[in-house]
This record gives C-alpha cells, structure tokens and sequence, in this order.
C-alpha cells in the first residue's frame, strides 16, 4: 500500500504540505489509474503492477490526522507494515530531493507520528520530498503555502522521481529504491 500525505480541499491543491498527495497522483497517471473511489475515509484505487497488487491511498483527513484511516485500511487488506510506504513532504530536505527509508522516527512530521501512534510501529518504508526550510515564515504557514516558481519545478521534478522509486520499491525492493533515489542530483 503506497499512502501519499496531504490536506484534502481545493485550498490546499498545489502546497508544500500535499506533496504526498502529488506522488500518489504521478504514480496513478504512471500506471494508467485514477484514485477517486471513495472508501475507508480516503480517496483510493486497488491496481495491479507486475505481479503486485498495490493500492493507492490519500487520506481525506487533515494531515496530522491520518492515522487511522492507515490503520483501518491496513486491517482490512491485512496488511503488515512492511507491506506499507507512506510518502510526505520534509521540511529538512531542500526542494528538489528525495529520500527514502525503510523505517524510522516521525522526524517531527505529525502525519506521520499519527500513523506511527495507530499502527503502533514506525517499521514501514517512506518516501521523503524535500520542500526547502521555512526560514523566518512561520512553518505550519509555509508548508501550507505554494512555492515560487523555482521551487516548483523542483519538487514537481523531486515528485516524479518519488513516484519512480515507489515503482522500484514495489518490484525490486527498498534496498534498491535507496541505492537508486537517495542520490544526490545536482538540482
């Protein structure tokens, strides 16, 4: 299950915040499907690539209330977190970059450490997208906001590029997916 973060709402279609929301919407024209069946609380498309089923799921929560759709799908599907990949944005991360891990610490991220409260592990994969610091702007502001125009290029280009390493993931594995996307690529 591929879980990309973001706020639902026309307001929030286009800023930092919802770059989870973005990956999950490259993969989907990637792999030739929409994810607009509603269910679970969630936006969501069951699709299949190679041999893998895999499912795609954007929770219509706010963020920092994501958890327990994850949770209520992930028992549903029986899954186990290692089947799960949650992609986000990441404010460390200058735009531009990507960075994937097979587990970790929410790393201040509230969408993530209430999916990590609900589950009750931190043992899934994710997929970071740098969106730059907020400098002197307030976070919660600027993660909410739209970037300039530079800055949009590059994390439309740091989306893309998730999206390829979810595709990796899912057929080779997030050994492979790390060796291959957390590069540094002169952005």
């Amino acid at each position: 299950m591929v879980i990309g973060l973001g706020n639902p709402g026309a307001e929030y279609v286009g800023t930092r915040h919802n770059a989870g929301f973005d990956v999950i919407d490259s993969l989907a024209r990637q792999l030739g499907v929409d994810v607009k069946k509603k269910k679970f609380g969630a936006l969501v498309c069951r699709c299949g690539l190679d041999d893998e089923t895999l499912i795609l799921l954007k929770p219509q929560q706010y963020m920092n209330r994501s958890g327990q759709v994850v949770a209520t799908v992930t028992g549903f599907y029986k899954l186990s977190v290692e089947d799960i990949i949650v992609v986000t944005d990441d404010m460390s991360l200058e735009p531009g970059r990507i960075r994937i891990r097979p587990k970790g610490s929410a790393g201040g991220h509230n969408g993530l450490q209430d999916i990590i409260d609900r589950l009750g592990s931190n043992e899934f994969a994710r997929v970071r997208v740098g969106i730059g610091q907020s400098g002197e702007q307030d976070g919660a502001d600027y993660v909410l906001s739209r970037p300039d125009t530079e800055d949009r290029r590059l994390i439309d280009e740091a989306v893309q590029r998730a999206a390829e390493a979810v595709i990796c993931w899912v057929k080779q594995g997030i050994g492979v997916a790390m060796n291959k996307f957390n590069v540094r690529n002169d952005v």
